[in-house]
């Protein structure tokens, strides 16, 4: 009886440790969820919806890397210089130059700790100013962006907001971003990398599984 309740734990455990590494490798991408908060954040607002720009958001990515993993210079003055956007965003993206539109608002928030994207949106929308930029007229577009540091924390969020033309603005050659990768962007079909977002819990969840694994063939 006993061997067989091992078996059957252990094939249990199997089991769950499949299912977590496929949810490890899921092609869900958080960045696009919070483009979704932020859209129906903004008609809930009576606020126009915003087209998802994956040029916008592959810069969003960038914008992010920018800041080299050091969240303390996060809300204050310091940001990328304007020219980075055509010298550096654009080109590592892959997006023609001559299609970059006006940036109307831009939101990020980092911490040591991966926030979910419900969280995230809670953290970019802290005052009025970011309320503000949110609910903007201006924009028509928007590209969000998310990316641990290294593998792991500090992680950032990014949303960049523009005017440009859906469509026609933030083009990207081939019509297919540059790899980015680690992180993940909005508005396209790749997969967020670079232990990020569910990824983490996941393998987490994979570490406990062997775990008791090994404890079911010592029993």
């Amino acid at each position: 009886m006993a061997l067989s309740a091992q078996h059957l734990l252990a094939s249990a455990l199997l089991t769950l440790l499949f299912a977590a590494a496929s949810a490890a490798d899921s092609k869900n991408n958080p960045a696009d969820e919070l483009v979704t908060l932020i859209n129906a954040n903004r008609t809930a607002s009576k606020a126009s919806s915003l087209a998802d720009n994956q040029g916008l958001g592959c810069i969003a990515l960038q914008y992010i890397k920018a800041y080299k993993g050091e969240c303390s210079q996060v809300g204050g003055n310091k940001k990328p210089v304007e020219s980075s956007f055509t010298d550096t965003f654009a080109p590592n993206c892959g997006v023609q130059a001559t299609t970059l539109a006006k940036i109307t608002g831009r939101l990020l928030a980092c911490q040591p700790a991966y926030p979910p994207p419900a969280e995230a949106f809670d953290m970019l929308i802290a005052d009025a100013r970011s309320l503000d930029v949110l609910h903007s007229k201006n924009h028509t577009e928007v590209g969000a962006a998310v990316t641990g540091t290294s593998g792991s924390g500090p992680y950032f969020w990014c949303v960049l907001f523009s005017s440009g033309k859906p469509n026609s603005s933030f083009t990207v050659e081939g019509g297919v971003p540059k790899t980015a990768h680690p992180g993940c962007f909005s508005g396209n079909n790749d997969e967020c990398s670079g232990a990020i977002w569910t990824g983490v819990s996941a393998w987490r969840v994979v570490a406990a599984i062997l775990f008791a694994l090994a404890g079911a063939f010592t029993l």
